[in-house]
């Protein structure tokens, strides 16, 4: 049986890549191992494409679907391939590679590490993250084979994924900073984004011999250290916004905030004391502040800034009432 298997592989006609693998992006022909004995017809199937490799260099490229005759067609590759060999001998060795032409779609990338670059609007290094997918094809074989193949037998889409996700992190960092979009504006912006980084990929990639065809960015997130800062500055102005909207300037808020905190600070006899004198300074400070702000103002207008106060949850319910009662005693 061996015998016989051996001499069907020397009097084998025809080379094709039959069954290729779903993840085959790049295979060489071994069906006779790197011998084309006796070999006359090549068939490349749709999607498919073909290059001759000699001694480690490629010699061509045949890239039309379709069944050739190698011994008889007038084809200028084979040409040259077959100056190469003579006729067939085995010590003449040529490398086949079958390779898809096919554009591969909607392949999953994310951001391996968080992308450093400084917010325009909060003037601080901010932390980005992002993930979403990415579609491409080959466009040179013969530099896809040099560059990136190799002297790999075989070449999977899962190989690619990696060399391509190794190098979004750069070109995305460097978009972001020039075109200025901050914290606020990226989740806007995101298809813009995507057009910017793929112009920077395509001129990337060239070199490598493939082409990225499309690219999306589906989500986007921040670093902790992003979202703390980005979170203390929303509350602040909140709080000055309430502050604005009470009368008060928000520095007295921040003292008002504090007496109140040590106000409910009750451990402790030591505790206890310092608890009860900050109860009352922070009584009369709202007071002052009401008086200092509003000095002229009847009691409608004081009950209701003491009303804005409780609303924006700058005095609790007991203080309220305490205040109420105290303005309504007045007059």
């Amino acid at each position: 049986m061996a015998l016989f298997d051996g001499l069907k592989r020397q009097l084998r006609s025809v080379i094709e890549w039959e069954n290729p693998s779903p993840n085959a992006l790049f295979e060489q022909w071994t069906d006779n191992g790197d011998e084309i004995k006796n070999a006359s017809k090549l068939i490349v199937g749709p999607g498919q494409g073909c290059i001759f490799v000699y001694q480690g260099k490629v010699q061509a490229v045949y890239e039309d679907e379709g069944l050739v005759d190698l011994k008889t067609d007038n084809i200028p590759f084979w040409t040259t391939i077959s100056k190469f060999m003579q006729f067939f001998e085995s010590e003449h060795k040529v490398g086949i590679y079958f390779f898809r032409k096919t554009v591969i779609l909607d392949q999953k990338w994310g951001t391996t590490s968080v992308i450093k670059y400084l917010d325009p609007l909060y003037k601080f290094p901010v932390g980005l993250k992002a993930f979403g997918n990415y579609s491409y094809r080959i466009h040179e074989p013969g530099n896809f084979f040099v560059n990136v193949v190799g002297s790999q037998n075989s070449f999977l889409i899962d190989d690619l994924r990696q060399v391509i996700g190794a190098r979004l992190g750069q070109p995305l960092g460097d978009f972001l900073a020039t075109s200025r979009f901050g914290y606020v504006d990226i989740d806007a912006n995101r298809e813009e984004i995507a057009a910017g980084v793929r112009e920077k990929l395509t001129t990337l990639f060239a070199e490598l011999g493939f082409q990225i065809t499309d690219f999306r960015i589906e989500g986007t997130d921040f670093d902790e250290d992003t979202s703390r800062r980005i979170n203390r500055i929303a509350d602040m102005t909140a709080e000055a916004q309430a502050a604005k909207e009470v009368g008060l300037d928000y520095a007295k808020i921040q003292q008002l905030e504090a007496l109140r905190e040590a106000a409910r600070n009750e451990g402790g006899g030591a505790g206890m004391g310092m608890g009860l004198g900050a109860g009352i300074s922070f009584g009369q400070n709202i007071a002052q502040a009401m008086n200092s702000n509003n000095a002229a103002a009847g009691p409608v207008e004081k009950l209701a800034q003491l009303k804005n106060m409780l609303d924006a949850e700058l005095i609790s319910a007991e203080d309220y009432a305490a205040k109420k009662q105290a303005i309504l005693d007045a007059f």
